[in-house]
């Protein structure tokens, strides 16, 4: 039969043969000396096929053609590995695999024929004319051109092979589930059915301790091969029920060592199981089987005892029992790979560290005059590198609201504490009156500082060029003030459904000292109660086939569908969805919804009066007549005009102009507001007996809940919060 000729994709095929004779160069010698021992040598462990030659020798590389019908062609199988395989022209593949498989497979086959992208290296069970099976390492190539299908090579892979190759495999990743999921794949060549089990602690990324005897807590992290399991079989994700410590603790705990177990069959394995729950949660099947449970131990260092991280079961018929060499083999590949585990674990902790701190930066609550909803996707489903995007919302004095986004350069813990101090020190800023864009000039030095390795505060990690983009929402004046540094503008839906994207004047991020350094524009637009505001990180709409001004036009058409009776948290996920699929994101995603209903007209009431010595009490009279339309409690009006008073007077005697005063009925109180044009700080001080200088603000201080002081255009304006 002729060989089948590879397409230029068949690159992989370069991995494995040297994969090969790295192996041959460093084992095979050793490899032929253990085969010239006799079969009774205790020391041999080796898995040898009687009558073939020895794994340093054997033909183990063989392929076969497909048509696009999934059928084969032609192959090259007539080796001794491959004997009993049925691969005569016009068979289909799906033949030759397990009746279980054959979704799983024909949905790979079927995908590299449409994407024309390889599917390298799957461990994979085929199907002999005998009815015993075959593991081999599957590789589905496309042809030169979709016409002519698929190339399916296959490495009858030797044990000892299989184990260096497992073990160079299993180490690549730093995730828990695909190390869990790599190193059953490996062990899928001794049984049947492979699920990997590990200590709640590892899973979770926390500090591995000594475990008490019957207290392990297990969750799967991995489960081959890919199928459909009974109802009630524990999958990946799923806690170990309770009573599955009797069995695994068997395996991990017997006479104070971890040792594999083998339990040869069913019967054996329902009586340590002890319920018909906990068959149905650990035995994969209804029909007859054994079990080898290997420990996943972790060797201890300094003196310490060893530690166990899981526990791996290999399930398969119990007319193929577990022989000593295969159980050797197993612990061998289960002790290697422990390291790998571990240091997934610590990898998962250090992304939970983060993962927390980007968390606690999310917005929580809900004012009565704006909801907010923010989505987070990180670039890959289980948020391994967490990145740098953040985004926030809180009060800020005078009942606005403050929408803070950002994106801090790079990912990991030196992304994570640069966003972690940036955004709490613009809450910071913004909650002390200060207006967006000069919180914006102070971040731009507090991330030019981060930069600065001298000061050991970011050592080897540089957040120069990081973006944010901060908005005020006014309740009152139903305006929004948004100033950027170096971000994409903000989208602005008004109740008609009208969309546009807010022209912001585009500046440097924020540390960019090689660019002329510039103060930060202020922006202010309209915004009617029942708008809808978006803010975003670049993740959203980045798309490098498509121009970066059309993304941001499918964002705006995409918020402007956001129906005013839609839950917006749910809005916001499918606005994410549609742009940034799972999957096909290149960066972590952020989206903030801001709905802004504002205040009622007649919960709030304002007057400008010439700064004048009766200007307190004309506030007074004006004040009292409206609390006692408010119907106010008689103590907490007195104390308002007792504080508006206070407030006026202190404003005629500093200050020059008009004097503005606001007052705003809120769900939880009164909000006083004095406005005049004067710049200084009124500062509370500890005054002596006889001191009769600063009294009103003491007074102020006393009556209220609190108070501060917020800068405007026009000069400043003290408010003070009262309890109803």
């Amino acid at each position: 039969m002729d060989s089948p000729s590879y397409p230029s994709s068949s690159s992989s095929f370069d991995l494995v043969g040297r994969a090969l004779r790295d192996y041959i160069r460093q084992r095979g010698s050793n490899a032929a000396d253990r085969s010239a021992r006799s079969e009774d040598d205790p020391s041999d462990i080796t898995a040898h096929c009687p009558g073939r030659p020895s794994d340093a020798q054997e033909q183990i590389l063989g392929a076969v053609n497909l048509d696009r019908d999934l059928r084969i062609t032609r192959g090259n199988l007539d080796v001794p590995a491959f004997e009993g395989l049925p691969v005569e022209p016009g068979t289909a593949f799906v033949d030759l695999l397990p009746p279980g498989d054959v979704p799983t497979v024909t949905r790979r086959l079927r995908q590299v024929i449409e994407t024309g992208e390889a599917h390298v290296a799957r461990v994979q069970r085929l199907r002999r004319d005998d009815g015993s099976e075959l593991v081999v390492s599957m590789s589905i190539l496309p042809a030169a051109t979709p016409q002519e299908g698929l190339t399916v090579s296959l490495i009858a892979m030797a044990k000892r092979l299989h184990l260096y190759a497992s073990e160079t495999a299993i180490g690549t990743s730093l995730d828990i589930g695909e190390t869990a999921q790599s190193l059953a794949q490996s062990l899928l060549a001794w049984g049947d059915v492979v699920a990997v089990d590990l200590d709640y602690a590892v899973w979770s990324g926390e500090a591995v301790i000594e475990q008490a005897q019957g207290r392990i807590r297990l969750r799967r992290a991995a489960l081959v091969p890919d199928r459909v399991w009974p109802a009630g079989y524990v999958t990946p994700g799923d806690d170990l029920p309770r009573g599955a410590a009797r069995l695994m603790s068997t395996a991990v705990r017997r006479d104070d060592v971890a040792q594999a177990i083998v339990i040869p069959d069913r019967e054996t394995i329902e009586r340590a199981l002890d319920g018909p729950r906990l068959v149905s949660a650990l035995v994969p099947t209804d029909r007859p089987v054994s079990v080898a449970c290997v420990p996943l131990v972790l060797d201890g260092s300094e003196g310490k005892p060893p530690v166990v991280l899981g526990v791996v079961e290999v399930w398969r018929r119990p007319d193929r029992p577990f022989h000593d060499s295969e159980l050797l083999d197993l612990q061998e590949l289960v002790a290697r790979t422990a390291h790998h585990v571990d240091l997934a674990r610590q990898h998962q902790r250090e992304h939970a560290q983060v993962l927390a701190l980007q968390r606690r930066l999310l917005p929580r609550g809900r004012d009565d005059t704006i909801e907010v909803a923010t989505v987070y996707q990180p670039t890959t489903p289980d948020s391994a590198g967490v990145g740098g995007d953040w985004v926030n919302s809180f009060p800020l004095p005078g009942g606005r609201t403050a929408l803070v986004v950002g994106d801090v350069v790079g990912h990991g813990l030196g992304a994570a504490a640069a966003m972690g101090q940036v955004s709490m020190e613009a809450r910071a800023l913004l909650s002390a009156g200060l207006a967006p864009d000069e919180v914006l000039g102070l971040l731009d030095e507090t991330v030019t500082m981060l930069d600065d390795a001298e000061a050991g505060l970011a050592t080897g990690y540089s957040a120069l060029g990081s973006t944010c983009c901060i908005a005020v929402y006014d309740p009152v004046n139903h305006q929004v003030v948004v100033s950027s540094a170096g971000h994409l503008p903000p989208v602005l839906v008004l109740p008609d459904a009208t969309a546009e994207t807010l022209t912001v004047n585009p500046h440097p991020g924020l540390g960019a000292e090689f660019a002329l350094r510039e103060p930060f524009d202020v922006h202010t637009f309209d915004a009617p109660p029942g708008s809808l505001l978006a803010l975003y990180t670049d993740g959203l709409v980045e798309d490098p086939a498509v121009a970066i001004d059309e993304r941001v036009g499918m964002l705006r058409r995409a918020v402007s569908q956001v129906h005013p009776w839609d839950d917006l948290q749910r809005a916001g996920r499918r606005v994410v969805t549609e742009l940034a699929p799972p999957g096909r994101q290149r960066d972590d995603v952020t989206l903030l919804l801001a709905r802004m209903t504002g205040r009622r007209e007649r919960d709030t009431a304002a007057w400008c009066l010439p700064a004048r010595d009766d200007a307190p009490a004309r506030a007074r009279a004006s004040a009292s007549a409206l609390l006692r339309k408010w119907n106010v409690r008689e103590d907490t009006r007195d104390s308002a005009l007792l504080l508006i008073s206070e407030l006026v007077t202190n404003a005629v005697r500093f200050a020059t102009g008009p004097v503005s005063v606001r007052l705003i009925r809120t769900g939880q109180g009164l909000l006083c507001e004095v406005g005049d044009t004067g710049n200084g700080r009124p500062r509370l001080r500890r005054g002596g007996p006889f001191d009769d200088r600063g009294r009103g603000l003491r007074v102020v201080h006393k009556l209220t809940v609190r108070w501060g002081v917020r800068w405007t255009d026009a000069g400043k304006v003290v408010w003070a919060e009262l309890a109803r």
